[in-house]
């Protein structure tokens, strides 16, 4: 059996983060398990830093915001170029040392987007993910965005490892939350992908792709009104790599993507679900590229949004990200940030995405 675990700086190896929230595969099934990468996710722009000393890290970071002034230039050197397993160990041999909470110190000598980049970095990645769940779905209305980008992106084991968490940082069950915080055709996507059983062996099957498109066809361009529940059940179960002859497939019938077929039969959250899905199989950068324009285009910035992405796919595929937002948008990822961003923050996000520091 092989597990789709892609290149994991995501969740740091996934055995300690398997034992870390207590996700048990049956016996008979883990003992001939395989992990392989299976998704090639890219190039990221921050790598584990060499020569890591944990200990060093965490007094120089005491150092910077001991007495009067804080040295956020040496808070951006470190923290923003650790990856997060090295982070975890600055913050375990910070509180050893110094009896203290870095988070909390962080949040003391620091503020603005540039608190809230560091402080989501310090955070387990795991637990990162929960607190964007849980703020989109908190108070009055929903961030029905934010559920998309992150329910339409991960793997099974990744969003499993996400809902155990959950359970255990909000005493309650994700796919409840959702389900109380969302309705309709929407609903059922998102409930159909925290189920998390997509296929991931990586096998495809030409006939059958042939076969899906057709009945793609037949639910949405060649009837009166259409089936929902057909795409959902073909973009949420099949693998990435058939999803891809798919698509391929209905292009050939058609004359058109499945993602205009998509935008004309659908509107709404659902619509934007489901064109997730399409990108990610498609290109990945290019749909976390345009995340990252959405975040920084038109009047002010979106700066959670920015933030987010960054900081959950700077160890993944973030280069990746930058070369297609580049070719999208006409200009260099650094240049917008310079553009919508100031100071420390602006700063601190060149260094996650890999640019050097400029005026």
């Amino acid at each position: 059996m092989k597990l789709d675990l892609g290149y994991l700086t995501i969740f740091q190896r996934i055995e300690k983060l398997l034992n870390l929230t207590g996700i048990f595969l049956q016996s008979n099934l883990i003992k001939n398990i395989q992990i392989t990468i299976m998704y090639p996710y890219g190039t990221p722009t921050l790598l584990p830093a060499q020569a890591f000393d944990p200990v060093k890290d965490a007094h120089d970071l005491r150092k910077a915001m001991k007495g009067f002034g804080t040295d956020e230039d040496k808070l951006i050197e470190i923290i923003c170029r650790r990856n997060n397993e090295q982070r975890q160990e600055i913050q375990r041999q910070y509180k050893t040392h110094f009896g203290k909470d870095l988070i909390e110190d962080i949040k003391g000598e620091t503020s603005g987007n540039f608190q809230k980049l560091l402080v989501g970095l310090l955070r387990p990645i795991v637990d990162y993910y929960c607190a964007e769940l849980n703020d989109a779905m908190a108070g009055l209305g929903t961030d029905e965005e934010v559920l998309i980008e992150i329910l339409c992106t991960l793997s099974n084991v990744e969003i499993h490892t996400i809902k155990n968490q959950y359970l255990r940082l909000f005493g309650a069950h994700l796919e409840s939350e959702l389900k109380s915080e969302t309705s309709g055709n929407f609903k059922r996507l998102l409930i159909s992908l925290c189920a998390a059983a997509r296929d991931e062996s990586g096998r495809v099957d030409p006939n059958k792709a042939k076969e899906d498109a057709r009945e793609l066809l037949k639910a949405g361009e060649l009837r009166v009104g259409t089936d929902e529940s057909m795409f959902n059940m073909i973009l949420c179960q099949r693998n990435y790599q058939q999803l891809k002859l798919i698509f391929q497939e209905y292009e050939s019938i058609t004359g058109h993507s499945l993602e205009k077929a998509i935008k004309k039969e659908f509107s709404g959250d659902i619509m934007e679900g489901l064109i997730a899905i399409y990108k990610c199989v498609t290109n990945k950068a290019e749909y976390f590229a345009s995340r990252l324009h959405k975040s920084m285009a038109g009047i002010g910035t979106n700066d959670k949004q920015l933030i987010r992405v960054i900081i959950t796919r700077c160890e993944i595929d973030l280069a990746d990200i930058k070369v297609a937002f580049e070719r999208l948008y006409g200009k260099s990822l650094k240049s917008w940030i310079k553009g919508d961003t100031s100071g420390h923050y602006k700063h601190a996000l060149y260094a996650l995405v890999g640019e050097q520091r400029s005026s």
